[in-house]
């Protein structure tokens, strides 16, 4: 049984047009900049050859969706998955301008990937489909147009695929200038050291803050996550490191729980071997897939895909907070029963953000020919996590709304001041 679903009633795009929508209605945005927002600016879809192991060539499907780019460059991930597809990356991409807008970096929305199991194939063949699907995007991207990053199932051997064959298109004299195209990529390639845990340690610093404000320690509190990839663990890390409990994880292979914790660098050491699937690791029990969101916990953290609370499964979620490590993996009619339910949403545009602030930081590294080491990394992302939580939290207090909401509100409206004052050409 497939644990995670992929598929719902409603789609991510109608949730995040109904998010905007809201949004937009309630600061009364401008009528001419809300028809800008509520539309993509560029949508890229391509068909490539790829020659597998075999001899065979296979065609495949990429996709670049450009959401708005009034703030700076272009920016947002690469997923490689079945289920990607044109409308999800809209609604990602749209996702990803109010993201890089909240944290206040100079930076629009995109998003993108191949549809693919990239588990069905092998290292050389994803080389080349990565390397073929880069090519065929040409001058899509570039430092200072579209910079993709790292998603679901793309890592940062992909992105050094990616640098490497865009930059082998330019002139010699050229190639240095060009090594910012993607961020995510390895410490030895021009990667920043730290940002492979920075998605997760944005996601574990919102928790501590929250649980902060509120006079209370992360010591003891139970938590369980859906996804075991890159952001679950590393979220999971550091929350134990903090004296919290990792009571149940869930991935779409099995569902596993252990009462009095499980230990998450041993399930880490165990799923790595087996792509990353946590499925017959001796440290837990294996449970029906379907009694993961009603599990009695403190923290609910969905880091796998879009749309997995909806309102069919929304009623069973006994946690206090929900922190979403994913996008949009709340669709708008399940969080009105969470709302109702008095459950706290720490919003995916402030929760996960800790990514893109990271890559920020490694597309400035490359840019300005600098070298941070790990701790001044970590701290520069502390800080700009922190700011922008408390930005949120001060107008959730102010206006009594949800942080979502609020959020949002800061994300639009920051956009909105920078059409205003610049004017709309011609």
């Amino acid at each position: 049984m497939i644990a995670i679903k992929e598929a719902t009633k409603r789609s991510m795009l109608d949730n995040v047009m109904e998010q905007f929508n809201k949004t937009a209605d309630s600061i009364n945005l401008n009528s001419n900049i809300r028809k800008i927002l509520s539309i993509t600016n560029n949508e890229i879809i391509l068909h490539f050859p790829v020659k597998m192991d075999n001899g065979e060539v296979q065609i495949f499907t990429g996709y670049r969706v450009q959401h708005n780019n009034a703030l700076g460059p272009y920016k947002g991930g690469l997923r490689y998955h079945p289920t990607v597809n044109v409308d999800d990356a809209k609604a990602l991409a749209m996702w990803m301008t109010w993201k890089t807008s909240l944290a206040g970096l100079p930076y629009g929305g995109a998003k993108g990937g191949i549809q693919i199991d990239p588990r069905d194939y092998s290292i050389g063949e994803l080389e080349r489909i990565t390397r073929r699907f880069t090519y065929a995007l040409g001058e899509n991207i570039g430092p200072e147009h579209d910079i993709p990053a790292p998603d679901v199932n793309t890592n940062e051997q992909t992105m050094a695929w990616m640098a490497d064959t865009f930059m082998s298109t330019k002139s010699s004299s050229e190639r240095s200038r060009n090594q910012h195209v993607v961020t995510g990529k390895p410490v030895g390639s021009g990667g920043l050291e730290g940002r492979n845990r920075s998605t997760g340690y944005g996601v574990y610093l919102t928790i501590k803050l929250l649980y902060k404000s509120r006079g209370e320690s992360l010591e003891g509190k139970k938590f369980i996550v859906q996804g075991f990839g890159n952001v679950g663990y590393w979220t999971s890390h550091f929350l134990t490191q903090e004296g919290a409990v990792l009571l149940a994880v869930q991935d779409a292979h099995a569902t596993i729980i252990n009462e009095n914790g499980i230990a998450v660098e041993d399930l880490f050491e165990h799923s790595k071997p087996r792509k990353g699937s946590i499925q017959g690791f001796t440290g837990a029990e294996e449970i029906d897939p379907e009694l993961f969101f009603g599990l009695e916990c403190d923290i609910l953290i969905p880091a796998a895909l879009g749309n997995q609370i909806t309102a069919d499964n929304a009623y069973l979620v006994k946690a206090d907070v929900i922190a979403e490590g994913a996008n949009g993996p709340i669709d708008t009619e399940g969080e009105k029963i969470l709302l109702q339910n008095g459950i706290t949403i720490i919003p995916d545009i402030l929760c996960n953000s800790g990514g893109v602030i990271g890559s920020y930081f490694e597309w400035l590294q490359n840019r300005n020919g600098e070298l941070w080491q790990l701790d001044e990394v970590m701290q520069k992302i502390d800080k700009k996590v922190s700011e922008v939580f408390y930005k949120v939290e001060g107008l959730v207090k102010e206006g009594k709304i949800d942080w979502r909401t609020a959020a949002y509100i800061l994300a639009i409206t920051r956009i909105e001041t920078a059409y205003i004052q610049r004017g709309i050409f011609p």
